[in-house]
């Protein structure tokens, strides 16, 4: 006869191979002295195919725990799953140094190895919290020496003739609208009047999520059309905080001279120190990187900007 208590896995599954080799008399007497308070061979065999259903689940999840420390010991460093040209231009740079501006633009360049004209970024972490409105920093700011990147400017206006000669690549009205609808967006920059802000409105969500959404602030809504077409012409730029309290902006191009981009930098850390909150007493500026696209960072000394 099977035993009444089974302590743990290694007793039950003794115990149940016993009840099949059973004969089908002993089989029956178990049947009927289930009312007696003992298991019928049915309810033996219920309990062990369970059993065996805990015992793999177990044995799965042990496989899992192990290939996880198994990839954990395995994994590789960020500069590991770099390319090779990365890693061999990652070399020049001394990461335990703060470079001066101008030295990190000349090492930025240097260390630029993409076959396109790579733009050279700047990343500012300002000591805010985004989630306070007075510190949410944002702001335009024109670069002496441009972007050095080819802007499409699309106007909305309902007076095409007034735009023909200063600079727009596209312009309408109703033509925008269409494209607006179809999820055509093939412009980088938006212009429009106050006036005709209520008929863009109905399109915020498809121009808000890319940047494209014209606003005062920005300068992209105005009643100087052929101003704003200028700045944005000249090398106007949008900075915005981000939630980490970061700034990422482009400074210009790796082609650029190294004194024209050290006028741009300049002209940009100037701009946001101008637009300090004044929640914020001391120690607005944390760090201070530059870098090429693709490339590796380069930590800037603030005091040399």
């Amino acid at each position: 006869m099977v035993e009444k208590n089974i302590k743990n896995d290694d007793d039950i599954k003794k115990n149940t191979l016993k009840t099949i080799q059973l004969n089908d008399s002993a089989s029956k007497k178990a049947v009927s002295s289930a009312k007696a308070g003992k298991r019928s061979a049915k309810s033996l065999e219920e309990q062990k195919l369970k059993i065996d259903k805990e015992l793999k689940k177990q044995e799965k999840n042990n496989t899992a725990k192990d290939e996880l420390k198994i990839n954990k010991k395995n994994t590789r460093s960020i500069l590991e799953r770099k390319g090779k040209k990365y890693q061999t231009v990652y070399k020049l740079i001394d990461k335990n140094k703060i470079y001066d501006l101008k030295e990190a633009i000349e090492l930025v360049k240097k260390t630029s190895f993409t076959k396109f004209n790579a733009t050279v970024e700047l990343h500012i972490q300002l000591n805010v919290d985004p989630k306070h409105a007075d510190q949410n920093v944002r702001d335009t700011v024109v670069l002496p020496f441009g972007t050095g990147k080819k802007v499409i400017i699309a106007v909305f206006t309902e007076d095409e003739e007034s735009v023909k000669n200063i600079g727009v690549n596209i312009s309408g009205n109703e033509n925008l609208i269409a494209n607006f609808e179809k999820g055509k967006l093939n412009f980088d920059i938006l212009i429009t009047t106050p006036s005709l802000m209520p008929k863009l409105s109905k399109y915020a969500k498809i121009l808000g999520p890319r940047g494209l959404m014209p606003n005062l602030k920005s300068g992209t809504v105005t009643t100087n059309i052929a101003q704003a077409v200028a700045e944005a012409k000249t090398g106007k730029i949008e900075y915005r905080v981000d939630s980490y309290g970061i700034i990422h902006v482009m400074s210009g191009k790796i082609s650029f001279k190294t004194d024209a981009l050290l006028k741009n930098i300049e002209t940009i850390y100037t701009s946001i120190k101008n637009n300090k909150p004044q929640s914020v007493k001391s120690n607005y500026f944390k760090t201070v990187y530059i870098t090429s696209t693709m490339g590796p960072s380069v930590k800037v000394d603030i005091n040399s900007i």
